[in-house]
């Protein structure tokens, strides 16, 4: 940190020496009484104009007196909420506390852990608050020894202080103790690396056929115990065979009756044990057969859509009665049912609720007009995926085709994208670039305002489900891995493959600056920090398969096979 502010200070002030001790009050450059005062920017890029601070004619005192680097310290042992909503109600030297770019860097990496990367993705234009704010929350929420992780993460801080001053052969045992965790999270896998290597005597092996099912079960159970990185073995994928990854969701794609007899049998039974901060409802039993997606709408996530395979979607208030309450069945007037198939994704945009189904159509609900009918899209083909965009819906369909919608055009059609041989299985925008996921193992990057594919990327397995935030895109595919993609000015590059114990199909991933969940048919849920390798907090055992999640403001909504709904909340 010392080397950072020297350099800033060498560019403004001509050298080191000329930068003492620690900082008082920022000076004007043109007021003499305050040339012998460092610049309070410090070692972050921060800056400010001197006017933003009230010089006082006395010499500061107390806790403005400090070194810099003691300022940091201090508030590096404060919530990062009261950091950015507290600290600069106090004055203008520790609001820029709050606003210290290194300061957040230094905090996120003691969350993290020193020995993983993060972000995963590209630094520039990150933002460092909302992360460490996202990942505080959600290891208060879910980690149930919180104390306990503290108190590790002191010890490492301490032994990381300390190593630096260690002698060769100190160096060579850290190194031995990292094992492969440090090597690999330097090294970014290409998409169709299919084999899978453990570090031992600093020799790499393949791992055999007949040692796959003994190292995924001891690599999930270490993950549970998140002692992943800790003992210095990571596994950089599993290969697990593509014809049972395609059974394994041909059977989620057509579950047998009796799985829907099974899930409606258990609904009602109790839930996955949640850690003790963490508040679980299961919604009111209202649907008839399974639930396909989630949807969390609102700021604060307070109303959740569901959609079924009972071919209807219902609207939940979350903060009414002790389980929620129902709202509304969306139906148009006249009809007897949302859809007249299966419904199988959701999506939403202010108060627009788009649901797609096996119907080949799309429906639009007006959230605003208590669920008021908006209209009716024909589609062609049954809808696997949605996204809705301030000025154009985007579908996914079973004919291999991505379909740009104008809601509010009488012909709303705009344009009919084929970049696949198979049926299209998830996809992300924002306001320039469409990425899609098919059957056909294959990830697809279209430039929407130049009106063409930029990039085809073959992957060894298919996906079912995506997340894209900020530079970084999460996706899940049929074997159970994580792929982590950056996406920086139209060009898609395949950074990391993970496995984080998931043993089938990837249904659902919903990734932000600090947090990373993801599901699976596995019937497990889980909870990372989004770092490379990802840490996860917490698995949760479900009866039945999950099929997709939602996630906002901390509130978790999970379609925990059969009709049921779960919503996993901070306690109040």
């Amino acid at each position: 940190m010392s080397d950072g502010r020297v350099s800033l200070n060498e560019a403004q002030a001509g050298g080191p020496d000329e930068y003492p001790g620690g900082p008082r009050c920022p000076p004007e450059p043109s007021r003499s009484p305050c040339t012998d005062q460092p610049d309070l920017q410090g070692p972050s890029a921060v800056s400010f104009s001197s006017a933003d601070l009230s010089p006082s004619p006395a010499e500061p005192s107390g806790l403005l007196s400090l070194p810099w680097e003691i300022l940091i310290k201090i508030a590096s042992h404060l919530p990062a909420q009261c950091v950015i909503n507290e600290l600069p109600k106090v004055c203008h030297v520790l609001g820029a506390v709050a606003r210290d770019s290194t300061a957040w860097q230094l905090r996120a990496q003691r969350l993290i852990g020193s020995r993983a990367r993060f972000p995963v993705g590209p630094r520039e234009d990150f933002d460092w608050p909302t992360a460490c704010l996202e990942m505080e929350q959600l290891i208060r929420c879910w980690t149930e020894e919180h104390e306990a992780k503290q108190s590790r993460e002191d010890e490492e801080h301490r032994n990381l202080e300390q190593g630096r001053g260690a002698n060769v052969g100190g160096q060579e045992d850290a190194a031995e103790e990292v094992g492969v965790g440090a090597v690999a999270q330097g090294v970014a896998y290409g998409a169709n690396v299919v084999v899978e290597f453990v570090m031992k005597d600093e020799e790499m092996q393949p791992v055999l056929d007949d040692q796959m099912a003994r190292l995924r079960i001891e690599l999930e159970d270490r993950l549970k115990d998140g002692a992943l990185i800790e003992d210095g073995r990571v596994a950089v994928n599993a290969d697990v065979g593509q014809e049972a990854a395609l059974r394994g969701h041909d059977v989620f794609m057509n579950q047998e009756n009796g799985e829907q007899a099974e899930g409606m049998e258990h609904q009602a039974s109790t839930h996955p044990s949640a850690p003790p901060a963490v508040e679980c409802i299961t919604l009111p039993s209202s649907h008839i057969a399974l639930v396909n997606s989630v949807l969390l709408l609102g700021r604060e996530g307070a109303i959740c859509a569901t959609a079924s395979r009972d071919w209807n979607v219902k609207l939940w208030d979350l903060q009414a009665g002790t389980n929620g309450t129902l709202l509304d069945t969306l139906v148009k007037r006249g009809e007897f049912s949302t859809h007249r198939g299966w419904v199988w994704c959701l999506a939403s945009e202010g108060a627009l609720l788009a649901s797609g189904g096996f119907d080949s159509t799309v429906r639009l609900w007006d959230l605003q007009a208590g669920g008021a009918d908006r209209g009716l899209i024909q589609t062609g083909a049954a809808v696997l995926c949605l996204s809705c965009q301030t000025d154009v819906l985007l579908a996914g369909t079973f004919d291999k085709m991505i379909r740009m919608y104008d809601i509010r055009a009488a012909e709303p059609l705009v344009r009919s994208l084929n970049c696949h041989v198979s049926a299209v299985m998830c996809l992300t925008a924002d306001d320039k670039y469409i990425i899609s996921g098919s059957k056909d193992r294959t990830v697809a990057v279209y430039d929407r305002r130049a009106g063409k594919y930029l990039q085809k990327i073959h992957l060894n397995s298919y996906l079912l489900s995506m997340s894209h935030s900020g530079n970084e895109v999460w996706m899940g595919d049929g074997r159970g891995m994580l792929q982590c993609f950056s996406m920086q000015a139209g060009t898609l590059k395949h950074l990391f493959q993970f496995d984080v114990g998931h043993t089938a199909v990837v249904t659902g991933v919903h990734s932000s600056h600090g947090s990373l969940y993801t599901c699976s048919t596995d019937r497990t849920v889980k909870v990372h920090l989004p770092s490379a390798p990802p840490r996860t907090l917490c698995t949760l055992h479900h009866q039945n398969s999950i099929h997709g999640l939602s996630a906002k403001a901390g509130v978790l909504a999970v379609a925990s096979g059969g009709v049921g709904v779960d919503i996993y909340r901070p306690r109040q």
